[in-house]
C-alpha cells in the first residue's frame, strides 16, 4: 500500500526490531497512530530515555541507571560468586529462579571468528580483574552454541589455576524424547547425569 512517507518510515523503523516482519510493523504503526497524545508521549519519553538513561554497570557490564547494577549495589550478594553470560537478558532469566544469589559479569557477546569477534572485544579482562583470593566459583553461563562453547574454553583457560570453575548442566528437556534429542545434547545429558 502506498502510506505517507512519515508513516511508511515509521513502518521500516518498526521492522528493524528482531523478529519483526512487514505485517506486524505496519500493526505497530497503526496502534500507535490510534494512541492518545499522552500515551504517545510517554512511548518516545521512554524511548529517548533509553538512550540517556540507561547504561553499563560498570563492575558487570549488566544494564543500570546507574554507576552500578542494582545487584553489584545490593550488599547481601555473595560477591564470591560470579556467574558469566553472554548479554543482559541473560541475567533477566537466570535471576526468574530466585534462586542464584552469587553476582554476574556480563561478556556483551561471545567469540565468533567468522564475524571477526575476538576475545579482546568482548568484556573479558574486567572479568580476570575481578578474581581474587575470595573468588570461590564462576559459573559459566554461555548459550550452548558452538560460539558458547568456545568463548566458555577460552575463559575456562584463563582461569582453570586461578579459580574453581563450572558449567551450566545441559541435557534433555523435560517433556523431551531421547528420540528427538541431537547427539550433542544427549552426549552433554550423559556427561552432566547424576
Amino acid at each position: 500500500m502506498n502510506y505517507p512517507k512519515k508513516f511508511n518510515d515509521l513502518i521500516q523503523a518498526f521492522q528493524k526490531l528482531p523478529g519483526v516482519g512487514a505485517k506486524t510493523a505496519e500493526r505497530y504503526a497503526y496502534t500507535m497512530l490510534d494512541w492518545d497524545p499522552e500515551t504517545l508521549n510517554d512511548f518516545l519519553d521512554a524511548m529517548n530515555h533509553m538512550k540517556t538513561g540507561i547504561q553499563r554497570c560498570k563492575i558487570c557490564g549488566n544494564l543500570s541507571s546507574g554507576e552500578k547494577c542494582s545487584i553489584c549495589a545490593d550488599p547481601d550478594r555473595n560477591r564470591n560468586m560470579i556467574c558469566v553470560v553472554e548479554s543482559p537478558k541473560d541475567i533477566a532469566a537466570i535471576e526468574s529462579m530466585q534462586e542464584y544469589n552469587g553476582v554476574y559479569h556480563v561478556l556483551n557477546g561471545t567469540i565468533n571468528m567468522k564475524k571477526g569477534i575476538l576475545p579482546d572485544q568482548l568484556n573479558i579482562q574486567s572479568l580476570l580483574d575481578r578474581i581474587n583470593e575470595e573468588t570461590q566459583e564462576v559459573i559459566l553461563a554461555t548459550d550452548p552454541t558452538m560460539d558458547g562453547e568456545t568463548t566458555a574454553l577460552y575463559i575456562e583457560k584463563l582461569l582453570k589455576d586461578k579459580v574453581k570453575i563450572t558449567r551450566l548442566a545441559y541435557g534433555i528437556p523435560i517433556g523431551g524424547h531421547l528420540d528427538y534429542t541431537d547427539s550433542l545434547t544427549l552426549l552433554r545429558a550423559f556427561q552432566g547425569r547424576k
